[in-house]
């Protein structure tokens, strides 16, 4: 008897074990030596993506030590322009890897390490990936300082983890510990129907509910009267201590009559997954009014998010004549903090008063299936599952302009847009590009590539696209010095650098002929070269910078200075 109810004890252990996400929870330690504030969450909703880890503020400045959370090696160095700008990786002898991204510098060990394969290379921009033993690293040791480098918006440290397979891991889950007591906030709800017989309040659209607060802190929304299957979405964001960003929830729960249906956790996702947040979210909402509303149920079948964590009948909700349903959506952080909106839902069949409106075209989609345009001068191909859902796509080119439906319908994967270019000249053709119609009218590059007497773009976006002439070079100036300048006291030296056309696609400096690693800030346009990088021979010395925008319009500046060592 005894053995059976070992055994037992056992097999629960078991099943127990392999139900959970076991994380060690004080292998990490935070990465920075300030209290850890944050201006974004884990799973936080971004454009087109689940936001990847935490980001730390760093009191609105630089500068601030960076430190391995844990010991191990660094595993790779990007050192880009764009994205995460000054990075590393740290792969752990416990199989996880830590990122911390948007550093103003490396460590004097790690920059060595880097600057010398620069130098190899003759590029400011570079991927690296060390070996086990080239830089090994101890908990605690530091590895860089903090910064803005990247896209980032504002100084911060940005901190991931990631597992053996690269899946992106909340790190919370490993005990960062970051304070907060603060519940969620709802802003607004919504329901959505499914088809063309659902309604609620009588309407087959989008319906805001009237959401009150009540005592306790939590909501209830005005009884709605439906019939069908509809859905459920809520505007929401949580705020931590010592911080007035809005951050994004960790979890959001619904729950009909007391049962839940829908179950969304930010545990854990892959990058090859973080676009379909175009498919959770309200996006035609999103683009219309900058709102981001979190859809309750699984609208399109493409969507297989590991983020949702259950979902039964797909979120939405069966609405039976002359039923009554109690809806319950909670919010809530990862402390545990929640707020919960009841509505209230009487089953009534009535009659229609407004009906959704479909706008039909001479082309309809069927997003399972490849789908093909052309016209005269312009070819669209869009591959299957470029879109979510079947539509009417909406077509035009006049004008030199082809417009391609509109931007509040989301892309998951990329299409190709082709111009047809055989009535230019080679020499029109050499400063010739493709360029995408913003929200204010402008004009903005895209990358552009020629193909016999075509010129295409693969984009993930729609809107409005043309061709366009850049004939104007670069500009190129000094900051802070002129031709013949003593610069024995300066540190650096600064270039301004700016494209008004296509934009800038590669810079070259070099000193007396050689080759320097001159680090670029896209955000203020300016180029530097640190003198401490390299012993200059001499006092006389010749600097060069030869800048290059995207159709290959050329300016080279030149100028003259003199330092001793």
């Amino acid at each position: 008897m005894r053995k059976k109810i070992l055994a037992l004890f056992l097999l629960g252990m078991v099943n127990f074990i392999h139900s959970q996400d076991h994380y060690p929870r004080d292998y990490f330690i935070n990465p920075l030596e300030i209290p850890l504030v944050l201006s974004g969450t884990f799973g936080e909703l971004r454009s087109n993506h689940f936001h990847a880890g935490l980001d730390i503020k760093t009191q609105q400045q630089e500068g601030f030590k960076v430190i391995a959370s844990a010991e191990g090696y660094v595993s790779r160095i990007n050192v880009s322009l764009w994205g995460y700008g000054n990075a590393l990786y740290i792969t752990h002898p416990n199989g996880y890897t830590t990122v911390y991204a948007h550093l103003k510098e490396f460590s004097p060990e790690i920059d060595a390490y880097v600057r010398k394969q620069q130098y190899a290379k003759e590029s400011f921009t570079i991927r690296l990936y060390p070996q086990l033993n080239d830089l090994k690293l101890k908990q605690g040791d530091m590895i860089a300082l903090s910064g803005n480098s990247g896209s980032s918006g504002g100084p911060h440290l940005h901190f991931e983890i990631r597992d053996a397979k690269s899946n992106i891991l909340n790190p919370m889950l490993f005990g960062i510990k970051i304070p907060d007591h603060k519940n969620p906030t709802i802003q607004s709800a919504f329901t959505y129907t499914q088809n063309d017989s659902a309604q609620v309040n009588q309407s087959n659209k989008t319906v805001q509910l009237v959401i009150n607060r009540q005592p306790d802190g939590d909501l209830l929304a005005n009884k709605i009267f439906a019939h069908g299957t509809i859905g459920f979405g809520i505007n929401a964001f949580d705020r931590l201590d010592g911080s007035l960003n809005r951050n994004g929830l960790y979890e959001l729960e619904m729950e009909v009559n007391g049962n839940k249906v829908f179950e969304f956790t930010a545990n854990r996702f892959s990058f090859d997954e973080s676009r379909l947040i175009n498919s959770y979210i309200d996006y035609e909402r999103l683009d219309l009014l900058n709102q981001r509303v979190q859809k309750c149920f699984i609208e399109h079948e493409i969507n297989n998010l590991s983020l949702y964590k259950k979902v039964v009948g797909n979120g939405y909700v069966q609405i039976k004549d002359s039923m009554e349903y109690t809806v319950s959506i909670i919010a809530r952080d990862f402390e545990g903090n929640n707020t919960k909106l009841i509505i209230p839902v009487k089953g009534r069949k009535d009659s229609i008063l407004i009906q959704k409106s479909i706008k039909k075209t001479p082309y309809f989609f069927r997003a399972k299936e490849v789908n093909q345009i052309r016209d005269s001068l312009v070819t669209v191909y869009f591959p299957k599952n470029t879109f979510y859902e079947d539509l009417y796509f909406d077509f035009s080119y006049n004008n030199g302009v082809a417009k391609l439906h509109n931007s509040s319908v989301p892309v998951h994967g990329s299409f190709k847009l082709s111009f047809d270019v055989s009535s230019y000249s080679e020499d029109e053709l050499k400063q010739m590009h493709i360029a995408k119609k913003n929200q204010h009218g402008k004009l903005n590059y895209v990358s552009t590539t020629r193909k016999d007497n075509s010129l295409y773009t693969l984009s993930k976006n729609l809107g409005e696209y043309t061709l366009v002439s850049d004939n104007e070079p670069p500009n190129v100036s000094a900051i802070g010095f002129k031709d013949g300048d003593w610069l024995t006291k300066f540190n650096t030296i600064k270039v301004k650098i700016h494209d008004k056309g296509s934009g800038i696609k590669s810079y070259r400096g070099t000193i007396d002929g050689q080759w320097v690693r001159m680090a670029f800030n896209p955000k203020n346009n300016v180029l530097t070269y640190d003198f401490s990088d390299k012993i200059l021979e001499g006092t006389l010395h010749n600097l060069q910078v030869v800048v290059t925008d995207n159709v290959n319009n050329k300016t080279t500046f030149t100028s003259t200075f003199n330092k001793k060592n």
